[in-house]
């Protein structure tokens, strides 16, 4: 079972970063902390994930990252969700939505 929550996060991954950067800033520890509680530790985001992820939406212009300091006093990068990003999440968002619909949707005719 654990490698199909990593095959579903591989796919997810994106959506998941945005969603949750749409509460706030965050670096990325924090991040895969938050994802992993919101989720009733179904998803465990891993840094070898999390961060070429990170890299790539910052890249697309989807968040932006600038240096600061953790609750814990180390120098870290907070990840912010554009505007860019906002618009990608309402989207992905809408699409994930019709895909779990028409999942539940053959799951019960059958």
């Amino acid at each position: 079972m654990r490698d199909r929550k990593a095959e579903l996060l591989q796919g997810t991954l994106d959506l998941l970063i945005l969603k949750t950067l749409s509460s706030g800033p965050n670096h990325g520890w924090g991040l895969a902390q938050r994802i992993e509680v919101t989720s009733g530790e179904v998803f465990l985001v891993n840094q070898g994930s999390l961060y070429p992820a990170l890299h790539r939406l910052e890249r697309e212009g989807l968040i932006r990252a600038e240096w600061g300091v953790s609750d814990n006093n180390r120098r870290a990068r907070f990840y912010e969700i554009t505007r860019a990003g906002r618009r990608q999440l309402e989207e992905e968002t809408a699409t994930w939505a019709l895909v779990v619909g028409a999942i539940a949707r053959v799951l019960e005719a059958v």
